[in-house]
């Protein structure tokens, strides 16, 4: 085996609320951090130098290896694909659009198809645009046609740093126009103003963050745009959206726990018009429905949320009238407002369900299921006055299936099931929902998936993946990939821990901020509960998280060591403290009120002290370590991982090894093409496999 490279250390320290920190690979963080995420060429030499090196460690220590396995694998999740999949077309007027992909081919083709029958029209084939190099970052942000029909706006973001163009396509000629608007936010998002003639964009500030919303009209310079909001608090980020009736365009500004709406009618002057005052922890989104919003908010102790309505004309908090009363325990986790009907998808015990209310007669009825675990989701098209609504379930043995529902019938019409090209039979495996007793003793729901034959004696290896931040709920829903885990005779586990929403909202309240070690107690709880129950072995449990629930990785390898022989830690957000000190960071502001505050706050400081993987790495024997990071992600920056690798290597006293690998052209997502991605993930189970000596 190769040495693995060591990153220099140098003198590096800081002084917080009385506590100095000593900081060696500080200087991992370039300085032109900025002009790196737009232009990764940019990147200091030095520390290119060492990403370079991990990189090539991997390579040589892991890849090379395990190359065989690795290309096995890949043709393994590869022939899952329905590589030619057609999509399922949405309707809207006189057409029917559709995203649909192509065999061989990376990215999705959009195309449009008259509804009263006719030849289908390619609007735009993201493979061509994407060029010939597959490695390069091509990741397409809104693509939207306009309501009248003749043009198409496209947005790309091509260096994974979230900022993009949008291109005008003229849909008589099938070109482009010279119009394109440059440094989009969101990747390249946007919204069509409800008469053709314009549209809206957002803009980040010179710390990458949404900041401000402008208007652009049709064939005026990008200069002369005209700002329609600008947000002067660095905590709230800006987002701009539409109604579904498309009455009104919709502004947000939010900061995880508050938001504030504004809404530009269409027909108007263009002026936004507030709807009500920003008020600390109270959230609120909105629909619009015959002069009446309709609005999802957890106001008036609605910690589960209810659903209210509001005259357009007079839309503040005293206005508000309930029409859903809130429910505890019963999380209403999204609405869609139709001409006809409201549909509300809520969780009960981690399980989601569909509840359709006819706005007449005011009856309800509810759309529910019957496995121990699954995913449920639904969605529009563009059509307001429809009485049809989409749905997708899945569940971990079962692939998606998704369904038009008949809002007046009830009626469910089946548009198309995930074909697995290679073959799968549901009745081969096992789901099974089991809890775990947390040390306060909250029940912690675990999703299992194994194979039927897995012997669950307490030797099969297994592999336990979390999340547990920002109220996001783990789906138990179908995954191609995961199989190749449990077709070898692993146990997949999902860990619903706090933090997430999968139990309601106090669920995540109790898993943030003060309550944040329950995040990693919880998981660990679950990974005990899997070794006593006999699902796994303990010397053969590898535990998986990114981003947030690369934090808990971090945090559960420094409390519990010895619990784990691998851990899968993608672009994981592991320098909390340091992150959570430097207010310049794109994402810095508004995590405070997820995790505290440390600049102001003594007792933030403190209790992320003491979790904040990087500042509590040990002397013991770490298990084997794969860490996966992005060279232009703004939301968890490359330093993060590199100076955490680098601390974990130096500090060590075991010999598992400890991998770091950075793609130096994606960020958050990593590789964009789903044929890349496949390979990055068979790196991962290749990595998962040799931990739990599958190999």
């Amino acid at each position: 085996m190769p040495n693995p490279p060591v990153a220099p250390q140098r003198p590096h320290s800081s002084t917080q609320h009385g506590v100095t920190r000593q900081d060696p690979w500080a200087w991992l963080r370039a300085e032109n951090w900025r002009d790196v995420f737009e232009h990764p060429d940019a990147l200091p030499s030095e520390i290119r130098a060492v990403l370079e090196a991990e990189n090539a460690y991997v390579a040589s220590a892991l890849e090379l290896p395990e190359q065989p396995l690795i290309d096995t694998i890949y043709a393994e999740i590869r022939g899952r694909i329905e590589e030619d999949s057609n999509g399922i077309p949405s309707p809207d007027g006189p057409y029917a659009y559709n995203f649909r992909m192509e065999e061989g081919k990376q990215y999705p083709v959009f195309t449009r198809t008259p509804r009263e029958g006719g030849a289908e029209e390619i609007l735009l084939d993201g493979n061509l645009e994407a060029g010939s190099d597959p490695e390069a970052y091509f990741a397409l942000g809104a693509v939207e046609h306009s309501p009248d029909h003749r043009l198409l706006g496209w947005g790309v973001d091509r260096q994974g740093a979230e900022i993009g163009t949008v291109t005008i396509r003229d849909l008589a000629t099938g070109e482009d126009t010279a119009e394109v608007l440059e440094n989009v936010g969101q990747g390249g998002s946007f919204v069509w103003a409800p008469d053709s003639r314009s549209l809206y964009y957002i803009e980040y500030d010179d710390n990458m963050r949404p900041y401000r919303v402008r208007q652009h009209v049709l064939g005026t310079p990008q200069a002369e745009d005209r700002v329609i909001y600008e947000e002067t608090d660095p905590g709230f980020f800006v987002g701009v959206g539409e109604t579904q009736s498309r009455s009104h365009i919709v502004i947000t500004a939010d900061d995880n726990q508050t938001s504030e709406v504004r809404v530009i009618a269409a027909g108007g002057d263009g002026t936004p018009r507030l709807v009500e005052p920003r008020r600390v922890d109270i959230d609120y989104d909105l629909e619009e429905r015959e002069g009446v919003f309709y609005i999802l908010t957890n106001a008036d102790g609605a910690e589960d949320y209810k659903i209210v309505t509001a005259p357009v004309s007079a839309p503040s908090a005293g206005t508000w009238t309930d029409l859903v009363p809130h429910q505890q325990g019963v999380l209403i986790v999204d609405m869609i407002v139709l001409r006809h009907h409201l549909i509300r998808l809520e969780r009960v015990e981690g399980l989601s369900r569909l509840v359709v209310r006819d706005l007449t007669s005011h009856r309800e009825w509810t759309v529910g299921f019957d496995e121990e675990a699954y995913a449920l989701g639904m969605g529009t098209g563009y059509e307001f006055d429809t009485a049809t609504i989409r749905f997708s379930y899945a569940s971990p043995t079962t692939p998606s299936s998704t369904y038009d529902l008949n809002l007046e019938t009830g009626e469910r019409t089946l548009l198309k099931v995930q074909r697995i090209p290679s073959g799968h039979d549901p009745a081969q495996y096992e789901t099974r929902r089991i809890f775990a007793r947390a040390s306060d003793g909250e029940a912690v729901p675990i999703t299992l998936l194994y194979k039927k034959g897995t012997p669950l004696d307490g030797t099969a290896p297994g592999l336990i993946t979390g999340y547990g931040a920002y109220g996001m709920a783990m789906p138990a829903g179908f995954s191609v990939s995961r199989l190749s885990l449990v077709d070898r005779g692993a146990v997949y586990a999902i860990a619903h821990v706090r933090g997430g929403m999968d139990k309601g909202y106090r669920w995540y309240r109790m898993g943030r901020r003060e309550h944040k070690v329950n995040t990693f107690t919880d998981f660990i709880a679950a990974a005990e509960a899997l070794i006593a129950e006999g699902y796994v072995a303990p010397e053969r449990l590898v535990a998986e998280g990114g981003s947030a629930g690369g934090l808990l990785m971090g945090a559960v390898a420094n409390m519990r060591p010895e619990l784990f022989a691998g851990i899968l830690a993608f672009v994981p957000f592991v320098d909390v403290l340091n992150t959570m000190l430097d207010d310049t960071l794109p994402l810095t502001p508004p995590e405070w009120l997820e995790w505290g505050n440390p600049i102001t706050d003594p007792e933030a400081f403190r209790r992320m002290h003491a979790y904040s993987p990087y500042d509590n790495v040990r002397a013991v024997p770490y298990p084997a370590i794969l860490a996966l990071a992005g060279l232009t992600d703004p939301r968890v920056t490359y330093w993060e991982p590199a100076k955490w690798v680098a601390k974990l290597r130096a500090t060590t006293t075991g010999s598992a090894p400890i991998y770091l690998k950075t793609h130096m052209g994606a960020g958050h997502g990593g590789a964009s093409g789903r044929f890349e991605a496949i390979k990055e993930t068979a790196l991962a189970f290749a990595f998962a496999l040799k931990v739990m000596r599958l190999t």
